[in-house]
């Protein structure tokens, strides 16, 4: 497995948890939309602690970019990320699967699952494609929301925020389930790109099955 060593050339906070990085790109380093490696942190203790994360910038820009969930209630890795600065090193692997993109369709997000969408919903408005796309996108508080004013710009009256932990008159205050789903979609004959935590993908996969999706019409992480 080939490894890179990157710097980071600049970090901020875009949610009150999570960071975006933007690090150096290895030359001949590509990928395409909706897939990750497998990062590393370039220091004494941490170099073998490698976590995969989703690319979310597009391929054709100069640096690499991930938005990374920081849990700092307990010694990992993204409490480690939590501390870095300009400056610092990370280690990159190799490009995999992840999230592939099919055709148009229905994408279903629950917090930072969001990521692996990113990358793909920023290509596909760039080159005017993103007609025919929907975004249903789950979190806890208006606070958790990940690019908040950038999926509305692409996405308009194609985008569906929902909030499970706080009631907002802006949004739809509701667990996405069989009922939600029901009730937001018409056409369970289309794709569907699912991305969450783990009951997260098995509630919405085994919703939509009931509802009439083809099984090879849901499409997760690989």
């Amino acid at each position: 497995m080939d490894e890179y060593i990157v710097k980071i050339n600049r970090i901020e906070w875009i949610t009150h948890n999570v960071r975006k990085f933007r690090v150096e790109k290895p030359k001949g380093y590509s990928f395409t939309p909706g897939q990750a490696t497998e990062v590393a942190i370039n220091k004494e203790g941490w170099k073998e602690e490698r976590r995969p994360f989703t690319f979310t910038a597009l391929n054709e820009e100069p640096e690499l970019e991930f938005m990374i969930k920081i849990y700092g209630d307990h010694n990992g890795v993204t409490k480690q990320l939590g501390k870095l600065k300009k400056g610092d090193e990370l280690l990159l692997h190799d490009v995999w699967g992840a999230i592939h993109y099919k055709g148009p369709g229905i994408f279903l997000a629950g917090g930072a699952g969001i990521t692996p969408f990113i990358a793909i919903l920023r290509s596909l408005y760039k080159e005017g494609k993103i007609d025919g796309n929907r975004l249903i996108f789950s979190n806890k508080t208006s606070q958790d929301i990940i690019l908040r004013e950038e999926f509305n710009k692409m996405l308009g009256d194609r985008l569906i925020n929902t909030l499970t932990d706080e009631d907002h008159k802006d949004y739809d205050n509701r667990r996405i389930d069989k009922d939600f789903l029901k009730e937001k979609i018409t056409d369970f004959k289309q794709h569907f790109y699912v991305c969450g935590p783990p009951s997260f993908v098995e509630d919405i996969s085994w919703s939509l099955k009931q509802l009439g999706s083809n099984p090879d019409s849901i499409v997760l992480e690989d």
